[in-house]
């Protein structure tokens, strides 16, 4: 999907919700509909800061609200104390790999979750709609980084 494309999904939500179209509004869809990670609505008001833009922080989690309500943005919890976003646009089904000891987020794809997922609902008498997973754990750099080195307790 083109990048206006997706501008033009957000603003055609406003209208069919009836809401009003604001200069703040398309700022934080631009920044958020156009973002390659994992946006907490603090990251975003920092980056739109930085950008010299006023938008106040209540005015962000707001729009972002409207985002996941239009579905171009995907909330996602990873056990941090605040939630983070992403875009949900041409965005695979995809899995995180959350560091307890850094916070380091990493996404992985794999077929056979879908299935073993499709699997269990089925067997459950479940319709499978859509399914989410978050592994917690460390990551290889903080692991090494608590590995203490062997040479030097010779």
């Amino acid at each position: 999907m083109a990048d206006d494309d997706v501008t033009e999904r957000f603003r055609a939500y406003l209208r069919e919700h009836d809401l009003p179209i604001t200069s703040p509004r398309l700022v934080i869809a631009d920044l958020m509909l156009h973002a390659s990670g994992h946006l907490s609505a603090e990251d975003v008001a920092l980056q739109l800061r930085e950008k010299g833009s006023k938008v106040g922080l209540a005015t962000v989690y707001r729009t972002i609200d409207l985002l996941v309500d239009s579905g171009l943005v995907m909330e996602r919890d990873f056990s941090e104390g605040f939630r983070r976003f992403e875009t949900a646009r041409d965005v695979p089904q995809h899995y995180h790999l959350t560091c307890l000891e850094c916070g380091h987020v990493e996404e992985f794809q794999d077929e056979r979750i879908v299935k073993i997922t499709a699997n269990v609902a089925a067997a459950h008498g479940f319709k499978h709609a859509r399914h989410r997973l978050v592994v917690h754990g460390t990551c290889a750099a903080c692991q090494r980084a608590a590995t203490p080195n062997a040479r030097s307790s010779s």
